[in-house]
């Protein structure tokens, strides 16, 4: 506990108004400014370091790159296997869990001990690791290394302890589960091929025992051979020579028969009666050619014979197709007697397996359903019914249907947003699944006690966003929607067109979602935005479109200079902006490539449509392309549905809407946001060469968010989800950023910045036009915005007309020659350029260096936006930043003749937004709805806005909006706002009630709005007015005291590397800061004191996906993307990881194993007596001693004995810790036994030599001693 009081009274010396950019402000965390507060802050924090700890819960989707299946048909549990070392085992409802190899090498097999908890796996490193399933969370108690062979198969038998290893040699040895270590019985290749053999068979594909008798060892061999090994007589009972290559082995119960798969696509049948041929050879999906021979099939890979008591068995293999249908599917084929059913696949597929009823090999099989592993899909077959339908897989294996491209994580969400959406998207889900249970169900699960609403959402390339309820560490799916249903279908592009038109130009970028009011915003690739409306009702409406052209262009302009003291515009009145459907041309683009520039990428549909219940699309905001250039991918956006504003921004400029009204309340550029207070001096671009053709207007937007290597592998994993191209360049590059500048000290005195009246904002702000002089003798041409825009800028400040309503006079070029100015009326003009306030920036051009230098290339990709010029779209080589970037808070425009200061423009992007209500000016009483502005350069504006109270007023006046000139510096990129009262309480944004748009009520009764308001003087009547701002960027955070403005605490987060998320979340009933960097850090910061609080190395950068995807939320809540299928859930709070043992469920439950049949005494007798088979005796180290050391490492597992001590808990601990008591005993027994025989064996050993001695002594007199 701790208490901070700021009392600057002290402070005489410093400016009233505070240095935001001063050095005291850089200092460390906690150091306060020495800006004065207007009132004594009194905030008692609760937050410790340990309330903080990083774990990981729990892991989401489908397995990335499947290798692997193994089934415990006691247990009812499967294990899966990745090429990444990943383990997925799954149960039930709850059951499920993820674990990894710390080697990280792919897992190639997966062996149960059937109904003994543990699970064998043998992956790629020729390394055998036993893991205990007795607890909650699986460890590896034991691992065996391999050193002179690789693992090629592995077969572990029911009920016993001993593992058959085949190897790549051919060799098969014999591993003890229980101390994890080699038998020296081994049976080498050369011992069971025949001496006269010639040829090495080749590695071991398959090892069983046979049914019939456990003594008998089938081995098969790559090449074709077949030995059936005696294990008591150390010799081969039979060898068989085939001609094609064997790929599997399936045996009939009853121990008489094996069927084999070939790669000629062939299945043979072998009776152990006669070994010499097989009596059955068939092409199941072979046809006889007219020549009489059979047509060539691709290999079949593996094989189950599965027997049933009332019907022909069951025949399962995959493969085995004609290679003359080219393009076919990857087919899964049933022969069930004479019927074959042949099931196309969506994906190939990697491994298959029958569930059978009972474990026991030598019992008849019944064979109930198919474990069908894909490479992207999991499907369970039922066998029951005669048209094979599948189950419904319980389990979130369709994250990846689409690849995900963003995703947003909302905790403690309202208790009946779940049920509602659930059950829209219940009425939408598929149909002609089995009606049987999923037969996956072992395990165990309850709901804990610390469980909430949980909420994710996920979009995708197709344009599909995914609602998931994730309460109670569970996943499941709620209600799918489908953005591109807004727009028509896209017409096939024809020739340049179509080499560049985009697969995905629905693909989306980014949502926000206001839970309270149901209000739902999806940001695309196209540059385009959709607002929906939920609703419980069908409806038929029509989509109002708005198309925006937010352009940052800076050419070709003459300042009107003469009328630089009295300002242009007239003030008849104000105009409010028209909502349309579609603009005129803009000025200047009367040739047919202008009029296309009209044309949006994607067309909304025009006419009324009939939207089911669910998000129903209102509004769709739409880019416009202008004078060829693209329009630019948004980078931010935000939503209010308290004031029925939508804002968003790119690196051209900011937009404002009112969704309410379908009407564009702002559209200007980043640089006539500032005003007189731009702390920059900015330069003019060269003017474009080459324009861009219009083809390539509309079918760029995922160029940059896309690499084109990806492109070429669409179909793969990485198709969207994959974006680096040079990961050594990720590693080496990704901790320094362009944007780690320093800002001027005496930014904050700047009387520029100060805020200016309203009335003098009428020239300075409401024109988006940039007002520069040409650098190139001869007439120059004025540009402005298209004249369809015009309007939309009319209503800022509530009486601004027209920019282009009256004319502008050319002025001609002064005596001083060409210059470059950015002037407009009443702006001042720019410092020299040696001003201690520009910036040093050197941008050379490297054909060499690939990969993302900086968060700045990385956020090129990461938004699809360039962020230095547009003359980058034409270029090949990247820009990169010099490694002389200022670490002071000075810094100067580099004035090198090597690049041309004309081509260095800095876009300045706008990189967050945050309505709330909050003070504009320094001298605001009272809280007004304010937009908070965050760009690229560090740079935060306010932008206050009046906003009519009254319900019909709002819906029939304009809503103005004047930029108050408001600047506040950081370093880096501004990444997030977030407000706090001055108790330290979060404030959340006001919202509106939700009410259904389409529910049936009184006509005469009108509906109202009912707004819920969060203000900060309302919670905190002995502080008085005032709230807290926490601004965040990459490199560094800063608590602000509103309205005074002044900086109460600044933290430098990193100087190494920079932040890639923030968010302000609630942890432990209180509220901290966190942030996830580039170099893996995972950071809090206690608020408001910015204190660090915990800083963990949890996850380097390593791709792309994680940064798109990586969020926090409260509850000490995070996830990312850590594979293009899986989403990775992980705490931060202390409490969440005591509690995770409760939340997380028990793959382990104690069953009794089902008894074995009564074989009857004749099948006894004359069946052979398998159960007499003692393999301790053959393979135990008194008869066949110990293995080689050599040949086979043995290491200790961390978890041991004592982890499972640690895990055990309730029924199950007592049992576990009964068994590992019985372990405990038995092992002392052993040594007991051991030191016995060694007692006896040096007892022996004295008498041994005790009569050595009396016989050598017994001859001998007296006195020959």
């Amino acid at each position: 506990m701790k208490k901070f009081r700021k009392v600057l009274d002290g402070l005489t010396t410093s400016s009233p108004g505070g240095t935001i950019g001063s050095p005291s402000c850089g200092s460390a965390a906690g150091t306060p400014t020495s800006a004065p507060t207007p009132k004594e802050i009194d905030i008692q924090e609760t937050l410790v370091s340990e309330n903080f700890q990083l774990c990981k819960t729990v892991r989401h989707g489908f397995p990335y790159q499947p290798t692997s299946l193994a089934y415990d048909p006691v247990q009812k549990i499967l294990a899966i296997g990745c090429r990444t070392g990943g383990i997925r085992i799954l149960g039930g409802p709850g059951v499920d869990s993820y674990c990894q190899h710390e080697s990280g090498a792919a897992v190639l097999q997966l062996q149960f001990l059937i109904n003994e908890g543990a699970l064998v796996t043998a992956c790629a490193d020729d390394t055998l690791h036993l893991w205990n399933l007795r607890q909650r969370r699986p460890a590896v108690l034991h691992s065996l290394k391999f050193n002179r062979e690789r693992i090629t198969f592995c077969h572990l038998p029911f009920q016993s302890k001993w593992l058959y290893v085949g190897t790549e040699r051919g060799n098969t040895h014999i591993v003890n589960i229980e101390s994890f270590v080699l038998s020296g019985y081994v049976i080498m290749w050369n011992k069971a091929i025949e001496l006269s053999t010639k040829t090495h068979p080749g590695p071991v594909v398959h090892l069983s025992d046979s049914p019939k008798d456990e003594g008998k060892l089938l081995i098969g061999f790559e090449s074709g051979t077949i030995v059936q090994w005696d294990l008591r007589g150390k010799k081969a009972d039979f060898r068989i020579y085939y001609d094609e290559a064997i790929h599997s082995v399936g045996w009939h119960h009853e121990g008489k028969q094996f069927m084999c798969s070939h790669s000629d696509g062939s299945l043979s049948m072998w009776n152990l009666r006669n070994t010499t041929k097989p009596f059955q050879v068939t092409y199941p999906h072979g046809k006889i050619q007219k020549d009489g021979r059979k047509e060539s099939c691709k290999p079949i890979l593996k094989v189950e014979y599965k027997t049933t008591r009332n019907s022909e068995p069951f025949v399962i293999f995959s493969g085995g197709l004609s290679y003359d249908k080219a393009g076919r599917r990857p087919t899964l084929t049933i022969m069930h007697g004479k019927a074959i059913t042949v099931l196309e696949m969506d994906y190939p597929i990697v491994e298959f397996m029958a569930l059978c009823e009972t474990p026991y090999n030598n019992e008849v099989q019944e064979p109930y359903a198919v474990v069908v592993l894909l490479e992207k899909d999991l499907i369970v077959v039922d066998l029951t019914q005669s048209n094979f339908p599948v189950f419904e897989n319980p389990y979130p294996m369709d994250i990846h249907e689409s690849p995900v491209t963003c995703t947003a994580y909302f905790a403690d969400c309202p208790p009946d947003i779940i049920p509602i959406l659930y059950s829209i998207g219940a009425k939408h889900k598929k149909t002609g699944y089995s009606q049987k249970e999923w037969p996956v169900a072992g395990g165990t699960w309850t709901l804990g006690s610390h469980t909430y609403p949980e909420i994710i959402v996920t979009g995708h390339a197709d344009g599909s966003i995914k609602f998931w309820d994730a309460s109670a560490i569970t996943l499941q799916m709620l209600y799918k929607l489908k953005t591109s249903k807004a727009f028509e279908k896209p017409k096939p592009a024809e020739g340049r067109a179509a080499e560049l038109v985009e697969e995905d130009p629905f693909a989306v970028q980014m949502v926000s979602w206001c839970p309270q009011s149901r209000i739902f915003c999806v940001v695309g690739i196209s540059a385009h935005i959709i607002l929906y409306r939920f609703s419980k009702y069908d409806a038929n409406t029509q989509i109002v479109s708005l198309e925006v052209r937010l352009q940052c262009e800076a050419e070709d302009v003459i300042s009107p200079s003469d009328n630089e003291n009295n300002p242009c515009f007239s003030e008849s009145g104000s105009h409010s902006p028209q909502t349309h459907q579609q603009h005129p041309a803009s000025p200047g683009s009367g040739t047919p490539e202008g009029n296309k520039d009209s044309i949006p990428c994607i067309k909304v549909k025009d006419r009324m449509v009939r939207v089911p219940p669910g998000y129903q699309a209102e509004l769709v905001i739409q880019l416009l392309s202008v004078d060829g250039e693209p329009p630019q991918q948004i980078t931010s956006l935000d939503i209010n549905s308290a004031y029925g504003l939508l804002a968003f921004g790119n690196c051209n400029g900011l937009a404002v809407v009112d969704y309410l009204q379908k009407t564009i309340l702002l559209c200007m550029s980043t640089l006539d946001l500032y005003g007189a207070a731009d702390p920059y001096q900015r330069l003019t671009r060269s003017p474009r060469r080459n324009r861009q053709s219009t083809s390539e207007v509309c079918m760029r937007g995922l160029s940059n968010f896309y690499s084109d290597s990806k492109k070429r592998i669409r179909t793969s994993y990485q198709s969207l989800t994959e974006l680096s191209d040079n990961q050594q360049s990720i590693d080496m590059e990704r901790s320094k950023s362009p944007t780690s500048v320093h800002y001027p000290t005496s930014l904050h005195n700047d009387p520029r910045i100060l805020p200016e009246p309203v009335a003098s904002l009428r020239a300075s702000h409401c024109s988006p036009v940039f007002y520069l002089l040409d650098n190139v003798k001869g007439p120059g041409r004025k540009l402005s915005l298209p004249t369809d825009l015009k309007t939309d800028l009319d209503h800022v400040n509530g009486h601004c007309t027209s920019p282009t309503s009256q004319p502008k006079p050319r002025v001609p070029m002064g005596p001083e020659g060409p210059r470059l100015t950015r002037r407009g009326p009443g702006r001042p003009p720019f410092r020299k350029a040696q001003s201690a306030a520009c910036m040093e920036i050197s941008l050379p051009v490297s054909h060499t260096e690939v990969g993302y230098a900086s968060r700045r290339a990385m956020l090129q990709q990461f938004h699809g936006v360039t962020m230095y010029s547009h003359d980058e779209h034409h270029t090949t080589a990247p820009f990169c930043w010099s490694d002389r970037e200022s670490r002071e808070n000075s810094f100067s425009r580099s004035r090198s003749s090597s690049v041309s200061s004309i081509d260095r423009d800095t876009k300045e992007a706008i990189t967050t937004l945050q309505f709330g209500e909050s003070y504009g000016r320094k001298g605001d009483a009272l809280p007004t709805p304010c937009l908070w502005v965050g760009t690229s350069l560090g740079v935060v504006l306010l932008i206050p806005m009046s906003i009519p109270t009254d319900h019909e007023e709002r819906m029939e006046e304009t809503v103005t909006i004047g930029p108050s000139g408001t600047v506040l510096m950081l370093k880096g990129s501004v990444l997030h706002f977030s407000f706090l009262d001055c108790l330290g309480a979060l404030i959340q944004s006001p919202h509106e009630v939700w009410r259904d748009p389409n529910a049936s009520e009184d006509p005469d009764r009108v509906r109202k709005r009912k707004l819920v308001h969060f203000s900060a003087s309302s919670s905190q009547d002995n502080c008085g007015e005032g709230h807290l701002a926490v601004v965040c960027s990459e490199k560094q955070a800063k608590v602000l005291l509103m309205p005074s403005q002044s900086c109460l605490f600044v933290h430098n987060i990193t100087e190494s590397s920079f932040v890639l998320q923030a968010d302000v979340v609630s942890v432990s009933n209180s509220v901290c800061l966190a942030c996830f960097c580039a170099n893996g850090h995972v950071m809090t910061l206690s608020l408001p004191s910015l204190r660090p609080l915990m800083d963990v190395n949890y996850l380097p950068l390593t791709d792309m996906r994680i940064a798109r995807t990586f969020c926090f939320t409260n509850g000490g809540q995070a996830l990312y993307l850590s594979s293009p299928t899986e989403i990775q859930r992980i705490t931060y709070s202390q409490e969440m990881c005591d509690n995770l043992q409760e939340m997380l469920g028990e793959l382990f439950t104690p069953i009794e194993t089902p008894e074995a049949q009564n074989r009857g005494f004749l099948k006894g007798f004359f069946g052979g007596n398998s159960h007499n088979f003692d393999r301790e005796e053959l393979f135990g180290e008194a008869a066949a001693g110990k293995g080689s050391r050599s040949l086979a490492q043995h290491i200790p597992g961390q978890a041991g004995m004592e982890g499972m001590k640690v895990a055990a808990s309730g029924v199950v601990g007592d049992l576990a810790r009964a068994r590992i008591a019985l372990d405990e005993r038995g092992q002392r027994l052993g040594e007991l036994e051991d030191r016995t025989a060694l007692m006896m064996t040096s007892a022996e050993t004295f008498s041994k030599h005790a009569h050595e001695l009396m016989l050598k002594c017994k001859d001998k007199k007296w006195y020959q001693f």
